[in-house]
């Protein structure tokens, strides 16, 4: 049987988490370890300073899961150093907005797939493109039930040692998904502002604002995927370097240090 842990970045009692474990359970044994609070946009954090706690709560149909109050990359090395069974499968999410282009590099959804695939284990980012400012109740059953059927095939394939799967799923009914695109990453355009504001004492302090992030509707990336109607599910290689770069770099600088 296999053993699947699912995390996210939105807090244990997210709807798409509970969405994501009811897909999940038909697979194999579902153990749930996340953040007991909301982590988004949070990055690849890994808790060095402090203790960290682990609490248990219950999920929305009565069952057992794990809160932590670190974050979500520290739920996944808790899990894997000890926490929970030796693992075949780490799923994170399901994220209510999308996860495309360079938001890999501040997701927390993304990272915690990330630190499992670091400690050997294939892991799987699941994210929703629902529309911003949403009003009601998100339905992530369609991103739920594509998300189960690419974690079957992941636990019956050898994903490569360095890869992470990043999956974003349109906020479609199911029957209205075109399809899945193996993707490569996007160009995100992002709109932030500096938004400036005094407190009551006049000293000022700083909000990041702006219009929501848009993007590059290229043919063959994430973000075209999406705008197509397609899911969207993206290998990212944790090796970052680029290779086609070291060469001339290492030219200039035998130069430089030549001179």
């Amino acid at each position: 049987m296999a053993h699947i842990l699912v995390t996210n970045d939105d807090g244990v009692l997210a709807p798409g988490l509970f969405s994501l474990v009811e897909a999940l359970r038909p697979l194999g044994e579902v153990n749930v370890l996340a953040p007991d609070r909301n982590w988004s946009a949070s990055g690849h954090v890994k808790t060095l300073h402090r203790p960290l706690r682990i609490r248990e709560v219950q999920l929305d149909d009565g069952t057992t899961a794990f809160a932590s109050d670190g974050a979500p990359s520290d739920c996944v090395a808790l899990a894997v150093l000890g926490i929970l069974p030796e693992l075949d499968l780490v799923v994170s999410g399901i994220n209510p907005h999308a996860n495309i282009g360079h938001d890999v590099t501040y997701s927390g959804t993304v990272t915690a797939a990330m630190e499992a695939v670091i400690w050997g284990i294939p892991g799987l980012a699941v994210s929703l493109d629902s529309p911003f400012n949403h009003l009601g109740v998100l339905d992530y059953k369609p991103a739920a039930e594509l998300a189960r059927q690419v974690a079957e095939i992941m636990l019956n394939i050898k994903v490569p040692g360095e890869v992470v799967l990043n999956l974003n799923v349109p906020y479609l009914p199911l029957e209205e998904v075109k399809g899945l695109q193996v993707t490569r990453q996007g160009l995100r355009v992002y709109q932030d502002e500096l938004i400036t504001r005094s407190d009551p004492r006049g000293v000022p302090y700083y909000w990041l604002g702006g219009d929501p992030p848009t993007g590059i509707p290229d043919q063959g990336t994430d973000f075209g995927a999406l705008k197509a109607g397609f899911a969207s599910l993206t290998p990212l290689n944790l090796d970052l370097t680029a290779g086609a770069f070291m060469e001339p770099l290492g030219e200039i600088f035998s130069k430089k240090l030549k001179s």
